[in-house]
């Protein structure tokens, strides 16, 4: 069961006259890959999972900006961490 939710938005500084969304996209792809649940939204993206997973996928994200050649990342993360378990839905069901 899963037992966090992390949400993201991961900003990239890219060399002058590069469009920052190839890298936003880049860093979804990497959490596609990842195989974790997700959804993604205007300004963050939110995966579920367990905790030290979704940080390794972070991690991940961060690592393939640097290889499309970022100079440094900011990385803002939001995290609900709850033992018991939780889910996307548990959070958004009553506005869908």
């Amino acid at each position: 069961m899963s037992n966090a939710l992390v949400s993201i938005q991961i900003i990239p500084s890219v060399p002058e006259g590069e469009s920052v969304y190839e890298y936003v996209d880049a860093a979804i792809a990497v959490i596609k890959d990842a195989g974790v649940k997700y959804e993604v939204h205007p300004l963050e993206t939110t995966m579920e999972g367990n905790l030290g997973d979704l940080m390794d996928v972070i991690q991940k994200m961060n690592d393939r900006m640097v290889t499309l050649g970022a100079g440094n990342i900011i990385s803002q993360i939001k995290i609900l961490y709850q033992p018991d378990g939780i889910k996307l839905e548990t959070l958004t069901e009553k506005y869908r």
